[in-house]
């Protein structure tokens, strides 16, 4: 039934102009997502080459040759994570992406490799890095390339807004999470009250810091695709895509993710991730 005061053809042209619009937009992800992963294939050759400079097998170097090099490295790290995050945001947007879930699989040993890969990082800018718990995680199914990139998008952002001096943690733990469901509540209440409440049913990951924190008004926006909080855009990197994708990876996973924060008393960054991924609990 058209609205009050809106004519029909108006209507139908609003749907014509917001089908056009949608049309152009997945255009423009998947030629922006080609010109990505054409940037892969050089951008490895270049890499490849920096580090065989960089072995000494071509010859010895300088001091400033060595420095010249080690930046060289990390810009070229940096193109890297940024190509890799806009292929998965367009993965995810044309749901071209799919989790590749293993029975059995070990968080620990996951986050494991992790804390190995980050540590080293976060002792070159002397930030204490603490990887607390894991190791009581039973195995179960998950994606495991996927759950480390989502905690390596929290860890980069730690390591980010965190200074000299802080402290970031990594946690993960056990922990009966209490699911609603919204079509059929009455449904949901008989069968939790048949179920032993007291029993884990999802592992939660954290990552906390002692970094500057962020104002209570952007913690739904910091997820929103592309955005960045207005007073850290100058000092930025990266395209605002990281929390996006994390919080879609998890979602994809049947999880949610959240952040807890206070200007000037750090953030604290937890997902919850299901046990039993062949069940549909929400």
């Amino acid at each position: 039934m058209p609205l009050a005061g809106v004519d029909t053809v108006d209507i139908e042209a609003l749907v014509y102009e917001h089908r056009q619009l949608q049309e152009q937009y997945q255009r423009c992800s998947q030629a922006l997502a080609t010109a990505a992963h054409d940037l892969r294939t050089p951008l490895a050759v270049v890499s490849g080459y920096i580090e065989l400079l960089m072995s000494g097998k071509l010859g010895d170097l300088n001091d400033r040759q060595q420095r010249v090099l080690h930046d060289m490295q990390s810009s070229s790290s940096r193109l890297q994570r940024l190509i890799t995050d806009f292929l998965t945001f367009s993965a995810l947007e044309t749901g071209t992406l799919n989790l590749r879930l293993e029975d059995d699989s070990s968080l620990h040993e996951c986050l494991l490799e992790i804390c190995g890969f980050w540590l080293p990082r976060f002792q070159a800018k002397e930030i204490a890095f603490y990887c607390l718990g894991t190791e009581n995680i039973r195995p179960f199914m998950f994606d495991r390339d996927r759950i480390q990139r989502v905690v390596s998008n929290l860890l980069e952002n730690a390591l980010k807004f965190t200074p000299s001096g802080g402290t970031v943690w990594l946690n993960a733990e056990m922990q009966m999470w209490e699911r609603r469901v919204a079509d059929n509540p009455a449904s949901y209440r008989s069968d939790r009250r048949s179920e032993r409440t007291s029993t884990p049913n999802a592992v939660r990951i954290t990552v906390a810091d002692t970094g500057r924190g962020i104002p209570p008004e952007y913690h739904q926006d910091i997820f929103c695709d592309f955005f960045q909080v207005p007073d850290e855009r100058e000092s930025n990197d990266g395209m605002g895509l990281g929390l996006g994708i994390a919080r879609r990876l998890v979602h994809a996973h049947g999880g949610k993710l959240w952040v807890e924060s206070d200007p000037g008393n750090g953030c604290k960054f937890s997902f919850l991730v299901p046990l039993r991924q062949n069940r549909r609990d929400e």
